[in-house]
Parts: structure tokens; sequence; C-alpha cells
């Protein structure tokens, strides 16, 4: 696959240049989109938002099954050409979606939702079905009408976060929790609603909490310098893909301070918070690349097709973070549909 990377930088000289210097690079695995010779081609445009290993997940997941789906069906999926990273740059997502229409691409899998509603205008003229991943609540984002009847050219699947049970797990391993820190993006439209349901349980509990927000690295990492000075004994952070980035930057901070951090997906265990909570992206990408099948093979209609949401109850610890703060996480197998262990690295294998 030949993951074409926008990544420019519009400030002195170089904004003259913008949009010149982007250079293709391959998936870690070095593959192209699977061919069977003589089959019918679906060319699928792949955009996901930022660079971090939530994303690059999903990413792969579609991919993977594209080509189980293509090789079942005898067609090929050409997402080979047509893989983008918008590098988290308005500018740059938009000219990857002027491209896409320019290519004529027969379907676009926007993930995570700026980049979902980038998508959404630039194919509003021409109707090509899009798919999107990993949109938290895509009917507040403006994306479909309802999740049982998106309306329109588009449709996908969500990573909406069961906000009070990630919480009941911070409690359960910390019932005495006086104070609790909110990290999170305020641009970021996945982590508004978790945040104000977050906010609303602390309050019902009489659990006083401090917010710092940030939309760079540098932000982030101030922010979580400041809730540990604040004397905060736990973090929450929803799928927010602006801590994401910064997440490898951060967690060690959390991990001297024997702060556990509480997020709303196992990527970010992955990368050194001590809880992941909420779906199995492998699992919501397969479920993405799926819908996109049938429409394109089956002859579906984005605009029936429900929005698909999946099951919300998997807790995953990072072993080198529990064992560095002292937690015990034993209570959480009998409060989730699973509980899984994972260690400190930058992408899943």
């Amino acid at each position: 696959m030949k993951k074409r990377i926008l990544a420019c930088v519009l400030t002195g000289l170089a904004a003259a240049a913008a949009l010149t210097g982007c250079q293709g690079a391959s998936d870690n695995k070095g593959n192209t989109s699977a061919s069977n010779e003589g089959s019918k081609v679906y060319k699928v445009g792949i955009v996901q938002y930022v660079d971090d290993a939530s994303l690059n997940q999903i990413v792969a997941s579609v991919q993977d099954e594209l080509d189980a789906k293509g090789k079942e069906l005898g067609v090929t999926f050409d997402y080979g050409d047509y893989t983008y990273n918008g590098q988290a740059d308005a500018t740059v997502m938009n000219q990857i979606a002027s491209d896409l229409e320019a290519e004529d691409v027969d379907a676009v899998v926007p993930v995570a939702t700026p980049v979902a509603m980038v998508i959404q205008a630039s194919t509003a003229e021409s109707q090509t079905p899009v798919v999107f991943s990993a949109v938290s609540d895509p009917v507040s984002a403006g994306l479909v009408e309802s999740m049982e009847k998106p309306g329109s050219n588009i449709t996908g699947t969500s990573d909406a976060l069961d906000t009070e049970a990630i919480l009941n797990l911070m409690l359960a391993a910390d019932p005495d929790i006086k104070t609790v820190g909110l990290l999170y993006d305020k641009g970021q439209d996945s982590s508004l609603v978790p945040i104000k349901e977050a906010k609303e349980y602390l309050d019902e509990k009489g659990i006083k909490y401090i917010e710092k927000t940030g939309n760079t690295t540098d932000e982030i990492s101030l922010g979580a310098d400041a809730l540990i000075a604040a004397g905060c004994e736990a973090v929450f952070t929803p799928t927010d893909n602006t801590v994401m980035t910064a997440q490898l930057a951060i967690f060690e901070k959390f991990q001297e301070a024997k702060v556990p951090q509480y997020c709303g997906a196992d990527s970010f265990a992955l990368n050194g918070a001590f809880c992941g909570y909420g779906v199995n992206y492998e699992e919501l990408g397969k479920a993405t690349a799926d819908m996109v099948v049938d429409i394109l093979v089956n002859g579906k209609n984005p605009s029936e097709m429900p929005v698909q949401t999946l099951d919300n109850g998997i807790a995953t610890i990072n072993t080198d973070t529990a064992e560095a703060i002292g937690l015990d996480y034993s209570k959480f197998k009998d409060m989730c549909e699973a509980v899984k262990e994972t260690v400190t690295a930058e992408e899943f294998e």
C-alpha cells in the first residue's frame, strides 16, 4: 500500500510551497492493495485524520478486510494509490478531498470525525459513497440525520464511549478518590459529549474535577503537568486524537506521579496509559470495510444503512504502568466484557 502523507509546513517561506513537498510512503507491512487479475476493480479512498496508534490500527484493519473480501468475491479493492494521512491539517485534508474527487474513486473511508466532515462536504455534489470510521457522535457532528437512517451518501461505524462504565472502573480501583483531572482537546468533537457526561457523573458523586485542554502535543503535555501539580488522583481522557498523538510524550509523567490515566481506547494503554476502555478498533475497521463492500458490490444505499456501533466493554490494562503506580485492577474482570493486558509500545503488532 502506497500511503501518501501530505505533511506540509505552512510557515515562513515554506508557505509559498504548500502542498508541493508531499511524498508517498508504504504502510508498516509494505503491502499494496490485493489484485485479482481481470476482476472488477473498485477504487477506495482511505483518509485518516492523523498518525496515531488508534487510527493506524483501523486503517490496517480496513485494508486487510478489503483484501480478504476481494479474494472471496473475486473483485479488487484498490486502495493502494488512494490512502492518505491528513496530519490534522485542514488545508491538507481539503486538498486530499479534492484529489479523491478528481480521481473519481468509488467510495471514501474517512477515519475520525474531523476528516469525515471534510469528506462529507467534498462529496455533497458527486454523492460518492462515504463510510466513516471512529466517529463518536455522527449525529451531533452533522454527518447523519439519525443513527438508523443517515439520509444521504454517508454512513459508517461509531466508537462512542460508555463514559459511566470507565469512570466506574476508576472508582472501583480507588473508592476514596477526591479529585479527577480531565485532559482533552476542546476542538475534538469526539471529546465533547464524554467530557460533559464525566462532569455530570463526578458532580453526582461529589468528586472535584479539574479541566486542562490543548490542541497541540506541547499544550497537552503542559496540561498533564498542571493536573499532576494540582493533586489529581486520576485522569480521564476520552477518544481524543490530540491527546492520543501526545500519549507517548506524557505517560511517564503520570507513571512517576502515580496517577492512573483512564482513556477511551486500547491504543492509549498501548502508549502507556494505565487503562484504555472501549471498542476493539480492529473489529471496528473490519465492520467499516464490510459496509464498503455492501455498498460497492451488493448495491446497498448508504442513506439507508444504519450507523454501526460495537459493544463497549473491553478494558485494556498496561501492566508496566499498573506495576509502576502500584494499582490493583483485579476488580475489573467482573465489570467488563473482557480485561486485556498490554505493555508499552508505539504500534499494535
